[in-house]
């Protein structure tokens, strides 16, 4: 049995990664699938530029940005209903119960994991992508 690539072509992501080589991972593998990768970008300020600024079908949001917690992000893609998946190396999320059943990929991300969960994001997948912890 062959497995089929994940393509995410002509799907617009947004990374909000703060550390580098992670970020540019992550790029790499969503624009080797295909993707139109927003960012990444490293702040929240960022982030929310990128959000109002135009149509996204995905966002991988990494939930510590030095220091600075996301979750007013979280909350501004929720209100425009943007699909998001936490990207984290923590283990608890959050200690806001309306974030412990987010989606969430647990660092380091293999670059599969990456891509069946964007690609469940977009598919509409009320599950998410498996949640490791």
């Amino acid at each position: 049995m062959t497995h089929q690539p994940i393509s995410l072509a002509g799907r617009r992501v947004l990374v909000v990664e703060d550390e580098y080589l992670i970020a540019m991972g992550m790029d790499r593998c969503l624009r080797e699938a295909g993707a139109d990768v927003a960012g990444p970008v490293p702040d929240t300020e960022q982030a929310r530029a990128l959000i109002e600024a135009g149509p996204l079908d995905a966002v991988v949001l990494d939930v510590n940005l030095r220091g600075e917690a996301v979750y007013e992000v979280a909350d501004r893609l929720r209100e425009r209903n943007i699909p998001y998946v936490f990207a984290t190396g923590e283990v608890q999320v959050a200690d806001r119960s309306d974030y412990r059943a987010r989606p969430k990929l647990e660092k380091p991300i293999l670059d599969t994991e990456l891509l069946l969960a964007v690609r469940r994001l977009i598919d509409g997948s009320q599950d998410g992508p498996p949640r490791t912890s």
